[in-house]
């Protein structure tokens, strides 16, 4: 950081050849030279003695700088007319102070603006002479009616086309753009007068390395660069060092100070003779630039000089409530489309259906491309949108990478590369969350930015053969060439944001309503869901009592059924018989019957006893039970990896594995029956969803039997509900798969058929990691 604060610069190239590789950092607050136009002394602020001289003296004075140094302003100027100087020398700060002087002890007498500041410990006197042929008397009710064009403008552009006007018909230059920085720093000409013999250059737009860094720190402190003749011979100052440093002075404030050799070489490729450039200056931010040209050299006058200094501090000054402006009549539009939203919202119970019913009206809120809603599952879209499953993508990534409640971006490919397919529809996001659920979220839209950018020239730097060796050298033809911003959109404005979450606060005041709605509904559900309870923990004391106290006169008629048949066999008819042996199979079946219910029942009547079970012990045990049957049916169990040892009832993990295990051999008519049990891969779906495997173990038991047909997946768990007749596939009651269905949601988990008929079946059951 140097004396004016101005940064990125290298002071050891003072001296040395500036060129393309090293102009980021030229020095151009200290480049030891002026413009040739007037002539320059430095006094010690101290002892007012000249310490520094411009070359040129001898030219304009007939007094060389090494007659001048040393020397007090007494050999310029007799006495009657120092003390006014000295007065004014006083006084004086960085800001330029202006005196008609005529140099008293030159045989000629000539006149001069005498232009004086003070910085770097140093007087700065400046000479420029005075033109014999005048710019004319200023026009000031011209003036103070542009000034008044320029107060009444409603739109910054307005504003900006009154400004160059009223330049122009001050300077009488060629050309004079209004030339707006974008947040990337490069330049669009917003507003242009020119002769009408011209090219225009309006629309046009600039890198943002046209102008370095330290050349945009530089206009935010000196308010007008002028450049009378291009084509101008840097005159070196005598000494070139500060006086006691080892530094050339800092002209930052100077009115003659040399400019940079890569912008004369810039403004001689364009064809520009004289130049003129005034800062635009908003909340001490570079905001502009008014740029003056002209085609052939042009000298204009300090006064007329300071009053377009006047015009671009008064721009600066007017500058943010024309902003202002040009926001409130979007805001105005905005907030009209956001009331309507509202009004929506407000007239339908259920949000939800607003935003899908409703849908162009929450696009027209912004202007944007394109809307998508997310909610419960369900996606929905208006305008230009992506495509389904892009979109889908979109939400999962919000997902992963969304902090807080609201995002907004005018690149989503600058984020995740992905972005870039679906660039044309989706540049730019503004997405609010709908609720902390994940996949629910309200997204405006906005495409890449299809204009074409009109570039003045190339960016790249052209090469240039100069005595055999390649140079760097600025662009050389300045003919527009296109160039398309590529996955970007336009930015969303502050406004835009706001209201955004505005809308994000009033969907959340309508989902706490009907949250306390459905409070209410859930006291009530809840009422009723403990008389459920207690009336299904009677009907399982009533099932349990009634199949135990059944039992025991079943297994009577049982007996005596096989007593009868065993002694009085001989005695009946085959009739007889026959009706002995129904009434034997049919007891039988009842028992079994019975038996099943009392096994229900106990599931609901008893705790589970949970504990450690490593499901590879509790496997074998199984398997070891049910080997005969194994062997006898031809079936081949395959256990896919090591089971996991879990947390449940022991007991009711092995009934299931029973269940699923003889279920899997009995309804199988394949010559090669295979069963295999393992752990499911993470991310199975349930009829409730995906199964978290943070939260749950998901173990399944599959072959490569008969299959059920999808509509019979919930029928088969109901108690008693058979889907063939008793006699086929080795019979059974029917209760076996409701059983273990009501085992594995008393433990905390859910158990699922996964089936095509003729294709096999797989059971799925879960079991809480907690």
């Amino acid at each position: 950081m140097d004396r004016t604060g101005i940064a990125l610069t290298d002071e050891s190239l003072v001296g040395k050849e500036i060129n393309l590789t090293n102009c980021d950092r030229e020095p151009i607050h200290i480049p030891g030279l002026i413009q040739p136009y007037g002539f320059l002394l430095c006094l010690d602020e101290h002892t007012r003695r000249i310490v520094q001289v411009s070359a040129n003296t001898r030219e304009l004075l007939g007094l060389s700088a090494e007659e001048l140094i040393g020397q007090g302003l007494e050999l310029l100027f007799d006495a009657g007319r120092l003390p006014g100087i000295h007065a004014q020398l006083d006084t004086v700060r960085e800001a330029h102070r202006l005196l008609g002087v005529r140099l008293d002890t030159h045989p000629e007498q000539p006149f001069y603006k005498l232009i004086m500041h003070r910085f770097d410990g140093l007087l700065w006197l400046e000479f420029e002479p005075v033109q014999s042929a005048s710019d004319g008397p200023l026009d000031l009710p011209s003036l103070n009616d542009a000034l008044g064009l320029m107060l009444a403008a409603s739109s910054v552009v307005e504003f900006c086309e009154y400004a160059v006007q009223q330049v122009r018909q001050i300077t009488g230059f060629d050309r004079v753009m209004a030339y707006r920085f974008a947040e990337d720093e490069s330049g669009e000409v917003v507003a242009e007068a020119c002769r009408p013999d011209l090219e225009p250059f309006l629309g046009l737009h600039y890198p943002a390395t046209d102008i370095p860094q330290q050349a945009r720190a530089m206009y935010l402190r000196n308010w007008l660069r002028f450049i009378p003749d291009v084509k101008y011979t840097p005159v070196p100052l005598v000494p070139t060092n500060h006086p006691g440093t080892a530094r050339p002075p800092d002209m930052t404030y100077a009115v003659l100070r040399s400019v940079s050799p890569i912008h004369v070489e810039y403004l001689k490729n364009m064809g520009v003779g004289a130049t003129m450039t005034i800062s635009l200056i908003r909340d001490r931010k570079l905001w502009g630039l008014l740029v003056c040209h002209h085609y052939s050299p042009r000298l204009v006058s300090y006064e007329l000089r300071d009053l377009c200094q006047f015009i671009g501090k008064t721009f600066s000054a007017l500058l943010k409530s024309k902003e202002q402006a040009d926001d409130f009549i979007y805001q105005v539009n905005l907030r009209e489309q956001q009331a309507r939203l509202f009004g929506l919202l407000a007239e339908y119970p259920d949000f939800r259906k607003t935003l899908y019913d409703h849908l162009p009206a929450v696009k027209e809120v912004f202007d944007c491309g394109g809307v998508i809603v997310s909610f419960d599952g369900t996606l929905a879209t208006s305008g230009t949108a992506p495509a389904e499953g892009q979109a889908r993508e979109l939400v999962a990534w919000l997902d992963e990478h969304m902090q807080g409640e609201l995002f907004h971006t005018n690149s989503y490919a600058r984020h995740n590369p992905a972005g870039s397919a679906i660039r044309a529809s989706a540049s730019g996001i503004l997405a609010i969350r709908l609720s902390h659920t994940v996949g629910e979220y309200l997204i405006w839209l906005r495409p890449e930015v299809l204009q074409t950018v009109t570039w003045a020239g190339q960016q790249q730097k052209a090469e240039v053969l100069q005595d055999g060796q390649l140079h760097l050298s600025p662009r050389r033809s300045f003919a527009a060439w296109s160039q398309s911003v590529e996955s970007t959109a336009l930015a969303w404005k502050p406004v835009e944001v706001e209201a955004a979450q505005e809308i994000r606060l009033r969907i959340a005041d309508i989902r706490l309503r009907l949250f306390n709605q459905m409070q209410e509904r859930a006291q009530l559900l809840s009422q009723l869901n403990a008389e459920l309870e207690r009336s299904n923990d009677e009907l399982d004391s009533f099932a349990y009592v009634a199949s135990h106290d059944l039992k025991e006169p079943l297994r009577g008629i049982h007996n005596y059924s096989l007593f009868l048949l065993e002694d009085y066999a001989d005695k009946l008819d085959s009739d007889g018989i026959h009706k002995l042996e129904t009434l034997v199979r049919l007891s039988q079946r009842m028992e079994s019957l019975i038996e099943s219910l009392l096994q229900l029942s106990r599931v609901g009547r008893l705790e589970p006893e949970i504990r450690a079970v490593n499901l590879n012990e509790i496997l074998a045990e199984v398997t070891d039970v049910l080997q005969p049957r194994f062997q006898q049916t031809g079936t081949q169990l395959h256990v896919k990896g090591p089971l996991p040892t879990v947390y449940t009832d022991p007991v009711r993990v092995q009934e299931v594995f029973n269940n699923l295990l003889t279920n899997a051999m009995r309804y199988n008519d394949n010559p090669a029956k295979t069963v295999e049990v393992g752990v499911a891969p993470a991310g199975v779906p349930s009829p409730r969803g995906l199964v978290s495997d943070a939260e749950y173990h998901v173990l399944y038991v599959r072959d490569n039997g008969i299959g059920i047909a999808p509509r019979h997946h919930e029928s088969i768990f109901k108690i008693f509900k058979r889907l063939h007749s008793q006699e086929k596939y080795g019979g059974g009651t029917g209760a076996g798969l409701a059983i273990a269905k009501k085992m594995i949601e008393r433990s905390g988990g859910q158990l699922w058929v996964e089936s095509e008929l003729g294709q096999g079946a797989t059971f799925y059951f879960t079991i809480p990691k907690q």
